[in-house]
């Protein structure tokens, strides 16, 4: 959960976010270092006395022909590493549908009968002392912790986004189109997203909330929501 004057991302609770995370002080500590030694450059021709003559200068020329293409290489191979870790898809426990509507979501965990949902934004007025304004729900997606789960993202009127930055997810819900991302998340917990394209006037009140559970609670509430 994000608080205000947060400089930084959201605590990791899924490996991928995890994965990004790092992939992001990676990304920073290479441009740390370009910057560091381009202000270096800078000093030293301002206090110092150069050679003007880079007319032979293969060297100089094969430095600054190489140096960029390694640094290229350093932030490409782990990137590619993670776009394919999101994409793939490998067996999931569980298959669950969410489905975009002005203004509300739509749940359906199709591997179970007669277990749909909708999930609206609970106004101020009934919001119980001590959750979040605008962040919570009167139905929460349930999910058991540590176990593959397959999302179908998918729309009924017009462009949506389901997105949870803790668990680094974020997949566009475009209608008569389905898309698929997969979460796994490391401990239990209550995640928070919204919606993230701008689908209407009340766009910023159809939050997302995912509770990660242990297993039997997971089974007890489905079996409770199903009968």
């Amino acid at each position: 959960m994000a608080n205000h004057l947060q400089l930084g991302f959201q605590d990791a609770s899924s490996p991928i976010m995890e994965e990004l995370v790092e992939f992001h002080d990676h990304a920073l500590m290479v441009a740390l270092a370009i910057c560091s030694l381009v202000l270096y450059i800078l000093t030293l021709m301002l206090t110092e006395k150069l050679s003007t003559n880079t007319v032979d200068a293969q060297e100089i020329e094969l430095i600054w022909t190489i140096l960029p293409a390694v640094v290229l290489i350093l932030l490409a191979l782990p990137s590619l590493q993670i776009l394919y870790m999101m994409d793939e898809i490998n067996e999931p426990d569980l298959t669950l549908k969410a489905i975009g509507h002005q203004w509300y979501w739509t749940y359906e965990y199709t591997d179970f009968k007669d277990l749909t949902f909708d999930s609206y934004m609970t106004p101020s007025t009934e919001l119980p002392l001590g959750h979040f304004r605008l962040l919570e729900v009167d139905h929460r997606v349930i999910i058991p912790i540590e176990s593959p789960i397959r999302i179908i993202v998918t729309a009924s009127d017009v462009l949506h986004s389901w997105a949870v930055p803790s668990l680094g997810v974020k997949t566009d819900a475009i209608p008569g189109r389905l898309n698929q991302t997969s979460i796994i998340t490391s401990r239990p917990g209550i995640y928070y997203g919204q919606c993230s394209e701008i689908c209407g006037a009340n766009h910023s009140y159809m939050p997302i909330v995912v509770e990660s559970t242990l297993l039997p609670h997971f089974e007890s509430w489905s079996s409770l929501l199903s009968s």
